[in-house]
């Protein structure tokens, strides 16, 4: 069955659902999904304390001579009360003494004997941090579905969580089929392939957070390509490439109806790509992508890239464009959804001229893509285009309009 792009990314969100959870020390969360809201179990500051190292002193104080005879370092637990014609000598980041209502820094008092002279200019509150004005008690820190981030780590310590609750990451399984290809660590025959779809597939799904196991390549045989199903079928994706065609020796769809699968779609109106098929065995769902090199990475970033974010949690589930203007004017064949391949400096996109399926150079010089309406035939220079990236996640947690018309 045929469908378009929004049909399939709605069969693909359909389908693609949650996993189980687990849960991590605070040290290997990195990147995963957060499965539980977070809240402040106690204030940030703890305790109102001094932002400088300098002197606690009262306003009236000012201008004046006052004795210095104690001095409180951060981590100190001082009791002590601060008194008229007194300062106390004071660390960053430690507890201010109760009466307390400035801090003054050390480069600005005159030091004598037994104390300092104190400038005419003090202000209530200056330098002191205060009780919970950076992180009040029961705020909600950090939501469910959210990504942790280094910084996110940071907040978790500084509320002395150990340990948080993760989805885990989606497993995937990754194979390819066809007598014709080799991996890079075989030798090949002048009439044979080195097998690039699988490493760009496997790498590329490291980089969007999931657990990837290479099953292999199968040959152009029922067979062997049921072997390698039966190895993948505990992975909550497999992504394969190749054989799903309409060459005599396209076992692939074959092979797994021969399992149950469930077919959602057989081609999605787009070039390149129109082959790629997504369905599902039990719980296991089954994503193949066609042949050539630039057809399956292209369509691995829209398709792939939308099942593995529907499966891991993230709120921002969706992929969202980046709207830009063309850096030149550029020709197009209308008639069908077409991907095309650029690259985008920051200000503008630039399409990658005379590419076709079978190519792989485009894929290690461009750093986004775009999908052109059907109806178009030509993007003129400075016109608006939306693009999306290949190097850097930009998702949202409502669907977008992916399309440049």
């Amino acid at each position: 069955m045929a469908v378009t792009i929004e049909e399939a990314l709605k069969y693909i969100y359909q389908n693609a659902t949650l996993k189980s959870l687990k849960i991590l020390p605070l040290e290997q969360a990195l990147g995963y999904i957060l499965a539980e809201e977070i809240r402040a179990s106690h204030n940030l500051p703890p305790f109102d304390n001094s932002a400088m190292d300098g002197y606690a002193v009262k306003v009236e104080d000012a201008g004046r001579e006052v004795t210095v005879n104690h001095t409180i370092f951060a981590g100190d637990n001082s009791n002590e009360e601060l008194k008229s014609g007194f300062a106390i000598k004071i660390m960053t980041g430690a507890k201010i003494p109760l009466g307390c209502e400035a801090i003054v820094p050390i480069e600005e008092v005159t030091a004598l004997d037994n104390g300092v002279k104190l400038p005419d200019n003090l202000k209530r509150g200056k330098h002191i941090r205060l009780c919970g004005e950076d992180i009040k008690s029961e705020t909600t820190l950090l939501n469910r579905g959210q990504k942790i981030y280094a910084h996110h780590i940071t907040l978790l310590a500084s509320q002395g969580r150990s340990h948080i609750k993760v989805y885990k990451k989606p497993k995937i399984a990754i194979f390819a089929s066809g007598n014709e290809l080799k991996m890079h660590y075989e030798s090949v025959e002048s009439y044979q392939l080195y097998n690039t779809n699988t490493p760009t597939f496997f790498a590329r799904a490291q980089e969007l957070g999931c657990d990837v196991d290479f099953i292999g390549t199968a040959g152009d045989s029922l067979e062997e390509i049921h072997e390698h199903i039966k190895s993948a079928l505990n992975s909550d994706l497999i992504i394969t490439s190749g054989g799903v065609s309409v060459g005599d020796a396209d076992f692939t769809k074959e092979a797994f109806g021969a399992f149950g699968c469930d077919v959602f779609f057989d081609h999605v109106e787009i070039k390149p790509g129109k082959p790629t098929t997504f369905g599902r065995i039990k719980d296991t769902l089954v994503l193949n992508l066609p042949g050539n090199p630039l057809a399956a990475a292209l369509n691995f970033e829209l398709f792939a890239q939308s099942i593995i974010l529907a499966l891991s949690g993230d709120e921002a589930k969706y992929i969202a464009p980046i709207e830009t203007k063309m850096a030149n004017n550029y020709v197009i064949k209308g008639g069908r959804r077409t991907l095309i391949p650029g690259f985008f400096d920051g200000a503008s996109f630039a399409p990658y001229e005379n590419f076709s399926p079978g190519m792989i150079s485009p894929l290690a010089v461009s750093n986004s893509y775009i999908i052109v309406d059907e109806n178009c035939e030509l993007l003129k220079k400075d016109g608006s285009v939306k693009i999306i990236s290949t190097r850097f996640s930009f998702n949202s947690k409502e669907k977008s309009d992916l399309i440049t018309r």
